[in-house]
Protein backbone atom coordinates (compact mmCIF):
# COMPACT_ATOMS: atom_id res chain seq x y z
CA UNK A 1 0.00 0.00 0.00
CA UNK A 2 1.24 3.51 -0.82
CA UNK A 3 0.64 6.31 1.67
CA UNK A 4 0.55 10.04 0.89
CA UNK A 5 0.37 12.41 3.86
CA UNK A 6 -0.58 16.07 3.72
CA UNK A 7 -1.77 18.92 5.91
CA UNK A 8 1.37 19.88 7.77
CA UNK A 9 2.42 23.47 8.24
CA UNK A 10 3.25 26.25 10.69
CA UNK A 11 0.83 26.99 13.52
CA UNK A 12 0.97 28.93 16.76
CA UNK A 13 0.85 27.18 20.11
CA UNK A 14 -2.73 26.46 21.06
CA UNK A 15 -3.79 26.17 17.43
CA UNK A 16 -5.06 23.22 15.41
CA UNK A 17 -4.11 21.29 12.30
CA UNK A 18 -5.59 18.29 10.54
CA UNK A 19 -3.33 15.83 8.81
CA UNK A 20 -4.64 13.57 6.07
CA UNK A 21 -3.18 10.44 4.57
CA UNK A 22 -4.55 8.86 1.43
CA UNK A 23 -3.75 5.23 0.72
CA UNK A 24 -3.65 3.46 -2.61
CA UNK A 25 -2.69 0.12 -4.01
CA UNK A 26 -4.54 -2.32 -1.75
CA UNK A 27 -7.88 -2.86 -0.05
CA UNK A 28 -7.77 -0.04 2.49
CA UNK A 29 -10.14 -1.61 4.98
CA UNK A 30 -7.77 -4.59 5.44
CA UNK A 31 -5.19 -2.36 7.10
CA UNK A 32 -4.68 -0.92 10.54
CA UNK A 33 -3.41 2.65 10.31
CA UNK A 34 -1.60 5.16 12.45
CA UNK A 35 0.76 8.06 12.85
CA UNK A 36 4.32 8.27 14.12
CA UNK A 37 6.43 11.40 14.46
CA UNK A 38 10.06 12.34 14.66
CA UNK A 39 11.24 15.56 16.26
CA UNK A 40 14.64 17.06 15.44
CA UNK A 41 17.38 15.09 17.16
CA UNK A 42 14.97 12.52 18.58
CA UNK A 43 13.87 9.01 17.71
CA UNK A 44 10.61 8.30 15.96
CA UNK A 45 7.74 7.78 18.35
CA UNK A 46 4.24 6.40 18.17
CA UNK A 47 1.43 8.97 18.13
CA UNK A 48 -1.87 7.22 17.42
CA UNK A 49 -3.41 4.16 15.79
CA UNK A 50 -6.79 3.01 14.57
CA UNK A 51 -7.89 -0.54 13.82
CA UNK A 52 -9.24 -1.73 10.48
CA UNK A 53 -12.86 -0.90 11.25
CA UNK A 54 -12.21 2.39 13.02
CA UNK A 55 -13.79 1.13 16.20
CA UNK A 56 -10.65 1.08 18.36
CA UNK A 57 -8.11 3.87 18.72
CA UNK A 58 -4.98 4.24 20.83
CA UNK A 59 -2.86 7.28 21.64
CA UNK A 60 0.45 8.08 23.22
CA UNK A 61 0.18 9.74 26.61
CA UNK A 62 1.70 12.92 25.22
CA UNK A 63 -1.18 13.54 22.79
CA UNK A 64 -4.12 11.85 24.53
CA UNK A 65 -7.01 14.25 24.88
CA UNK A 66 -5.63 16.65 22.26
CA UNK A 67 -5.33 14.53 19.11
CA UNK A 68 -8.01 12.43 17.42
CA UNK A 69 -7.38 9.76 14.78
CA UNK A 70 -10.15 8.71 12.41
CA UNK A 71 -10.54 6.96 9.09
CA UNK A 72 -12.89 6.99 6.14
CA UNK A 73 -12.65 3.65 4.37
CA UNK A 74 -14.79 4.90 1.50
CA UNK A 75 -12.18 7.60 0.78
CA UNK A 76 -9.13 5.45 1.63
CA UNK A 77 -8.05 8.18 4.01
CA UNK A 78 -6.92 8.41 7.61
CA UNK A 79 -6.92 11.68 9.53
CA UNK A 80 -5.19 13.11 12.56
CA UNK A 81 -6.96 16.09 14.11
CA UNK A 82 -4.49 17.94 16.31
CA UNK A 83 -5.80 20.49 18.80
CA UNK A 84 -4.15 22.53 21.54
CA UNK A 85 -0.82 22.16 19.80
CA UNK A 86 2.37 22.69 21.77
CA UNK A 87 5.89 23.55 20.60
CA UNK A 88 6.95 20.04 21.62
CA UNK A 89 4.56 18.66 18.98
CA UNK A 90 6.92 20.02 16.31
CA UNK A 91 8.02 17.05 14.21
CA UNK A 92 7.76 15.29 10.91
CA UNK A 93 4.58 13.22 11.06
CA UNK A 94 4.46 9.89 9.24
CA UNK A 95 1.39 7.99 8.20
CA UNK A 96 1.84 4.22 8.70
CA UNK A 97 -0.03 1.02 7.98
CA UNK A 98 -0.01 -2.68 8.73
CA UNK A 99 -2.08 -5.37 7.07
CA UNK A 100 -4.46 -6.83 9.63
CA UNK A 101 -6.55 -5.71 12.54
CA UNK A 102 -3.97 -3.95 14.70
CA UNK A 103 -1.00 -1.68 14.12
CA UNK A 104 2.30 -3.22 15.23
CA UNK A 105 5.20 -1.46 16.93
CA UNK A 106 7.13 -1.60 13.66
CA UNK A 107 4.65 -0.82 10.90
CA UNK A 108 5.39 -2.31 7.51
CA UNK A 109 4.30 0.66 5.41
CA UNK A 110 5.36 4.30 5.79
CA UNK A 111 4.40 7.48 3.99
CA UNK A 112 6.84 10.24 3.15
CA UNK A 113 6.11 12.46 6.15
CA UNK A 114 4.67 15.93 6.57
CA UNK A 115 6.27 18.64 8.71
CA UNK A 116 4.36 20.24 11.57
CA UNK A 117 5.94 23.27 13.21
CA UNK A 118 4.38 24.80 16.32
CA UNK A 119 5.67 28.22 17.30
CA UNK A 120 5.58 29.51 20.86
Amino acid sequence: VQLQASGGGLVQAGGSLRLSCEASGRTFSNYALGWFRQAPGKEREFVASINWSGGVTTYSNSVKGRFTISRDNAKNTVYLQMNSLKPEDTAVYYCVADRGTWLTRAPAYWGQGTLVTVSS
